[in-house]
C-alpha cells in the first residue's frame, strides 16, 4: 500500500530561535526517516501553499491581514507562547498547503493514507487568534475544504496531542458533519475540554472530549480509543479521517505529564488506521501538531508510517515509563461511554 510523506525545507523556515516549537524537530524526524530508510519507502509530495480563500474558510480576514503584516514588521510575539518571524506568514501558508497536499493525493487515489510533517502547527488557532504556536487551523481548513470540494457529508477529526485542540473544537463545535474526539491532559493549558462539552445546536453530540488525569498512560488511551472512539465512529460513519497528530503526550516529554510510550502512539495511529479501514475506504491523512523530546518525536514520527505502511514491529527506544499510575480511570470512561451513549 503506498503512504504519503508531504514535507519540504520552507517549514525550516519559521524561525522561532530557541523557543520549544522550533525547526529542529522536523530536521531530527526527517534525519531519522532517512537514516532508518523509511523515507525510500514513502511517495514523496512537495507542499503547496494554502490560497487566502482556503484560510478563509476557517480563519477571519481581519486577522489573516494581521499575520501577513506582522510578518512583513519583522514578526514578534503574538501571546506569551507564540513567535512569528518574517517568513512565518509564507510558512503558515505552506503549512496549511501541505495539509491540503496529502488531502488531494488521498482523496485522488494516488497514495492511501498521507502524513503531512509542516509546522508552524495548528490546532489551538482559532477564528481570530492565534494559541499555543499555531497561526493557521491546519486540521480545520483541511476538513472545511474536504467537505466543500470533494463531495464528503462526513469527517472524524481525532486528536491526540496532550493539549485540548481548543480552536479545531471551535470551528466546528455546531457542525453536525464534523465529528471532534480529543484525548487530552486535563486540566492542563489552555483550560477547554472538559466532558460537557458535546457541542451546540446541530452540532451537539458531535464533539467528544476524553479528558486524561496527568500520569494515564498506554492502556487508558489505548481503551478510549478502543471503547469510545471506535462506536462512537461506527455511528458516525465518515467518508475521510483527519488526525492531528501530537506526540506530546509521551512521558519523555518535558511540556506534559502522560505516561505513553512510542508503542502506544503507534497503536492508537493503528486502531485509527483499521477504522479508515473499515468506514472510508481508508483514507486517513494526519498532521503534525505538538511532539518536543527529539528523540520521541523521531522515533514516535518512524513508528507511524511503519503502521501506515501495515508493519507489526514497532521500534521503541524509550520503553515504558516507570512513574507509578493514578487510579480514575474506570469511572472517567464510564462517565463519557453514559454521554456519548455507547
Amino acid at each position: 500500500m503506498k503512504v504519503g510523506l508531504v514535507y519540504a525545507p520552507i517549514y525550516l523556515e519559521h524561525d522561532t530561535g530557541s523557543h520549544v516549537e522550533n525547526s529542529q524537530r522536523l530536521v531530527a524526524m526527517m534525519s531519522h526517516l532517512e537514516e532508518t530508510g523509511t523515507k525510500e519507502r514513502l511517495s514523496l509530495f512537495a507542499p503547496r501553499q494554502a490560497s487566502t480563500e482556503e484560510v478563509l474558510m476557517v480563519h477571519d480576514p481581519v486577522y489573516v491581514s494581521l499575520i501577513r503584516s506582522e510578518a512583513e514588521r519583522g514578526g514578534g510575539w503574538l501571546d506569551p507562547d507564540t513567535l512569528m518571524c518574517p517568513r512565518s506568514f509564507e510558512v503558515a501558508l505552506y503549512a496549511a498547503g501541505g495539509l491540503l497536499t496529502a488531502l488531494e493525493a488521498v482523496m485522488g487515489g494516488e497514495v492511501e493514507s498521507a502524513f503531512a510533517l509542516v509546522r508552524p502547527p495548528g490546532h489551538h488557532a482559532v477564528h481570530n487568534r492565534a494559541m499555543g504556536f499555531c497561526l493557521f487551523n491546519n486540521v480545520a481548513i483541511a476538513a472545511k475544504f474536504a467537505l466543500a470540494n470533494f463531495g464528503l457529508e462526513r469527517v472524524l477529526i481525532a486528536d491526540f496531542d496532550v493539549h485540548h485542540g481548543n480552536g479545531t473544537q471551535d470551528t466546528f463545535y455546531a457542525d453536525p458533519r464534523v465529528l471532534y474526539f480529543s484525548t487530552h491532559q486535563y486540566p492542563f493549558y489552555p483550560g477547554t475540554g472538559s466532558l460537557g462539552e458535546v457541542g451546540t445546536g446541530a452540532g451537539k453530540g458531535f464533539t467528544v472530549n476524553f479528558p486524561m488525569t496527568a500520569g494515564w498512560g498506554d492502556e487508558e488511551y489505548l481503551r478510549a480509543f478502543d471503547e469510545v472512539l471506535v462506536p462512537v465512529a461506527r455511528r458516525f460513519r465518515p467518508e475521510l479521517i483527519l488526525v492531528s497528530a501530537g506526540f506530546d503526550c509521551h512521558w519523555a516529554d518535558r511540556l506534559a505529564m502522560m505516561q505513553v510510550s512510542v508503542s502506544g502512539l503507534a497503536e492508537i495511529v493503528s486502531i485509527l488506521r483499521n477504522l479508515a479501514g473499515e468506514l472510508c475506504q481508508g483514507r486517513l491523512v494526519l498532521t503534525l501538531e505538538g511532539g518536543y523530546d527529539l528523540q520521541v518525536a523521531a522515533s514516535a514520527v518512524r513508528a507511524t508510517f511503519d503502521v501506515l505502511q501495515g508493519n507489526s514491529e514497532i521500534i521503541d527506544p524509550l520503553g515504558q515509563s516507570a512513574r507509578g499510575k493514578p487510579g480514575g480511570f474506570e469511572e472517567r470512561i464510564t462517565q463519557i461511554k453514559g454521554i456519548c451513549g455507547v
